[in-house]
């Protein structure tokens, strides 16, 4: 199917037209025109910054924009409707079945993922808006398929009041291989995947979910400066005019995920002012940004074992301290991150043992000021709840809470040897373990996988990949003096792989050879979703769509 400039090459399955009308297949064309070489722009910038701290620049608080952090009276936009209350948010993926679950869970806030818990199968993105579509209106409902193609369970909403949906695109650096966008020369390149979702889910739901009294919110992934969110900015003002919105109706809170953009939290909400609701500590993410920008420079900046990277560590306590004061400050949430462990009612000590840890992580967070938390589990709610609940009482949020008394300075965000700890070959088992069974989850479609009860997604296995070769280009001991080397990690490999089930449509040849370019190879990927996404074949459809007659049937 083509517009003037999109063309669409994924099949057209049944209800795809739903989302992909032409209407909104215009919008997203607008939007590709008018944003897209700036995106490519930041994308350049994004570069030449790793390229800069990868020779001996260190991050820090930028000096031509202090008039923005000293200027005392300015405020973001604050909370929407639905969203003054966000003590307990969960995340998941946009199938019916999960979306389902979330929107039933008592959460206060579901995040609709449609990044590092989902793999971007042309399914899953278009077959998410329509969960998406649907629930909106209130008509979502799921059959699970049974034995023998019998239906199985039926999944139904029946919450009398559902979390305030807050969708996160795909960041400003994948694309939407499966929409075409043809520029003014005439060159032709995948469409951003962060405005086709944005656009398609904006385009077809804002005026719903003002209707039932909530609003178009988004979660802003992975970006690294405040000229990326400059340009959200100017994408939700044009958005706005487009739909007929009053300005400042859209919502947007940034995950401070990134090691630059935690030296840029105040700029970032100064950009976003009119329509930034919140900052989000996304931890993991930002742990992985923090090996991946500082790689190369030395024992200063390497990690323990992933498990021993803990909140309490004084420069992640700086990072979320300043979190919390930089937001409070200008009227923004402060939400704190993700707990991902799954309860198993078969290990009934490991859980009692795991949920001990979770709720001191979100009474930490409570009491340092945060607004809220996420959860990656319905059973890890109530955990959350109570802790908030202690704190908060009958308040919404606690903005009041203000942490003057914090004063973060760039050395102490610098800080990562005050991780101390040691790398172990358990450590090390354990990553190649998890990125391996990871990538075989995301090539066959699950961007959120169940591995030695956490819910890992690809911040998660980002840190276990980009460990594995730090520690292999340092040539690092483990505590009981084994270097790291590529044979070692080669055979810890191979042995994983023996061990897993293969059972059908498994991928794990796939994944061991992306395991092998992400982890093993001399260069290092900035994402390990890009090389992935260029595994997926453009799924297309046997019979060629004649775009004339499409779009009258549209």
């Amino acid at each position: 199917m083509t517009t003037t400039s999109l063309t669409i090459n994924g099949p057209m399955r049944p209800r795809y037209d739903e989302i992909l009308t032409p209407d909104a297949l215009a919008f997203v064309e607008r939007l590709q025109h008018r944003f897209g070489g700036q995106r490519h722009a930041l994308l350049a910038d994004r570069m030449q910054l790793r390229y800069d701290l990868g020779n001996g620049r260190d991050l820090r608080f930028l000096p031509e924009t202090e008039s923005i952090r000293r200027d005392p009276d300015w405020r973001v936009a604050g909370a929407g409707p639905g969203l003054h209350d966000r003590r307990v948010e969960i995340t998941g993926p946009c199938d019916p079945k999960m979306t389902i679950n979330a929107l039933n869970s008592r959460a206060n806030v579901w995040l609709a993922d449609l990044e590092d818990a989902t793999s971007p199968t042309w399914a899953n993105i278009i077959e998410g808006q329509l969960s998406l579509f649907d629930a909106i209106r209130g008509r979502l409902e799921y059959t699970s398929p049974g034995a023998d193609g019998a239906p199985g369970k039926e999944y139904r909403v029946t919450a009398e009041r559902t979390p305030t949906i807050v969708m996160r695109p795909r960041g400003w650096h994948l694309v939407e291989k499966h929409i075409e966008h043809t520029d003014r020369s005439g060159r032709t390149f995948a469409a951003s995947a962060s405005l086709v979702d944005v656009g398609l889910y904006a385009f077809h739901n804002a005026h719903a979910l003002i209707a039932a009294g909530r609003g178009p919110y988004f979660y802003l992934p992975k970006l690294e400066n405040h000229r990326e969110a400059r340009l959200w900015n100017e994408v939700f003002t044009f958005t706005e005019a487009e739909l007929g919105l009053p300005h400042g109706t859209i919502r947007a809170t940034v995950l401070i995920e990134t090691f630059p953009a935690a030296f840029e939290m105040e700029e970032i909400l100064y950009e976003l002012r009119d329509h930034c609701a919140g900052l989000n500590a996304g931890r993991w993410d930002y742990v992985f940004s923090i090996i991946k920008n500082y790689r190369n420079r030395g024992l200063r900046f390497v990690l323990p074992d992933r498990d021993r990277i803990l909140m309490t560590l004084p420069f992640m306590r700086a990072y979320t301290e300043l979190l919390v004061q930089t937001a409070h400050k200008r009227g923004a949430h402060a939400i704190g991150g993700m707990s991902a462990f799954i309860p198993d009612r078969r290990s009934p000590e490991v859980t009692e043992r795991a949920l001990e840890r979770v709720a001191a992580d979100k009474r930490r967070e409570a009491r340092d000021g945060f607004d809220g938390s996420w959860v990656a589990h319905p059973d890890l709610i109530p955990v959350a709840r109570a802790e908030f609940d202690a704190v908060l009482g009958d308040r919404p949020n606690q903005l009041d809470v203000l942490r003057e008394e914090v004063a973060v300075t760039a050395s102490e965000l610098l800080d990562i040897r005050s991780a101390g700890g040691e790398i172990t070959l358990a450590g090390v088992r354990a990553n190649v373990s998890i990125t391996v069974r990871y990538l075989e989850s995301w090539l066959r479609g699950i961007g959120a996988a169940a591995i030695d009860h956490l819910m890992e997604d690809a911040a998660t296995a980002e840190i276990s990949r980009s460990q594995l070769w730090q520690w292999m280009h340092h040539e690092l001991r483990c505590a009981d003096g084994t270097f790291i080397t590529h044979d070692l990690v080669e055979g810890m490999l191979a042995e994983v792989l023996a061990e897993l089930p293969r059972p059908d449509g498994h991928k794990l040849a796939e994944a061991e050879e992306v395991f092998r370019q992400v982890t093993l190879g001399e260069d290092f990927p900035t994402f390990l979703t890009v090389p992935a996404y260029a595994r997926f074949l453009v799924e297309r459809d046997e019979e060629p769509i004649d775009s004339a007659t499409d779009q009258r049937a549209a």
